[in-house]
């Protein structure tokens, strides 16, 4: 069993489940609209040049997320 992190962890190439979206605030609410629930698979595509943001795959898009919105995602490592 893998120990829970959040997605601003993963490096390019891993993956893992979402648990949860941390808090109950306008950013949370619109990560959850954009599909992060739990179960769903996230795959870190890459991260720009200077660390900030970082492209994801999930649920058939890919998505740029800044590290403190990624922050927010819980995962278990896949």
């Amino acid at each position: 069993m893998s120990v829970p992190t959040t997605l601003d962890r993963l490096k390019p190439g891993e993956s893992g489940s979402v648990i949860g979206v941390d808090g109950n605030d306008n950013l949370a609410q619109r990560l959850s609209d954009l599909g992060f629930w739990p179960g769903t698979l996230v795959r870190v595509v890459r991260c720009s040049p200077l660390g900030d943001p970082t492209q994801y795959a999930l649920r058939g898009f890919d998505l740029a997320l800044r590290a403190n919105e990624a922050r927010r995602i819980q995962v278990n490592r896949n």
